[in-house]
């Protein structure tokens, strides 16, 4: 099972598959289908490297139950993003996913909408994260590319940050490329300072190439755009297609 960069090939650049929106047209019917275990079983033979589920506090897609049956499912590592409460602290310690991902969270958003403030947040995040890496999580912040929210990953002793791709999704022209740069410094950075750089949301096939050919950053995560193009092409021929994608940017 990979666990880390230094599992894989040099270069290889890892798919983590979010499953969240299948369990979002689950939950619109209540019933049990279509199942989000399903999904990541299909993206983890379809050549995902790792699975990533968001357990809300409103739980309005994954929900507790997702999290256990994925551990016992799928042989790639679980990537369980969550809010920075004691509530969630204690889910993830009871589960132990491979990883946690730290985002912020509102329960008015349709979907996370920035970048986590570690720099304001110091003294409520030090002791969640020394406790998941004492557990044996590592653990990530979902930050904007901004060197001083690098700065304080560091200094809060988080060996993995996600770089929020939001921005550069929906730039165009000018903006584009000054998001793009932004997001690219922010990687060396991260890199230069013992980080391990991720990226990831609203990554797309038409997107997501300029993203995969930043050569520090080690993973992207993409849920949303796969699920919706699965209804048309189907999920395996979709995660297929964004691996081959990310592979020719390399």
């Amino acid at each position: 099972m990979p666990v880390d960069g230094a599992a894989h090939r040099p270069g290889h650049l890892r798919l983590g598959v979010n499953i969240d929106h299948v369990a979002t047209i689950r939950n619109a019917r209540g019933g049990t289908y279509p199942d989000p275990i399903r999904a990541a079983l299909i993206a983890q033979d379809a050549g995902a490297d790792g699975i990533t589920a968001h357990l809300r506090e409103d739980r309005r897609h994954i929900i507790d139950e997702d999290i256990g049956h994925l551990i016992g499912a799928i042989s790639l590592p679980l990537n369980m993003e969550m809010a920075a409460t004691e509530e969630m602290l204690g889910i993830a310690l009871r589960h132990r996913p491979h990883a946690v991902c730290l985002v912020p969270e509102r329960r008015e958003e349709r979907t996370t909408e920035g970048g986590l403030n570690a720099a304001g947040q110091h003294n409520h995040l030090k002791p969640m994260i020394s406790r998941l890496g004492e557990a044996g999580i590592r653990v990530s912040l979902f930050i904007e590319p901004d060197p001083m929210q690098i700065e304080a990953a560091v200094s809060l002793g988080a060996p993995v940050v996600e770089l929020h791709t939001g921005a550069y999704a929906h730039a165009e022209g000018e903006a584009l490329a000054y998001e793009l740069r932004r997001i690219a410094d922010a990687a060396a950075l991260a890199a230069k300072n013992g980080l391990e750089p991720h990226a990831g949301h609203g990554l797309t096939f038409e997107n997501v190439q300029p993203i995969a050919a930043i050569p520090q950053i080690a993973e992207l995560n993409i849920g949303h755009f796969l699920i919706a193009e699965a209804i048309f092409d189907g999920l395996g021929a979709t995660v297929r297609r964004m691996r081959a994608l990310m592979d020719e940017a390399r």
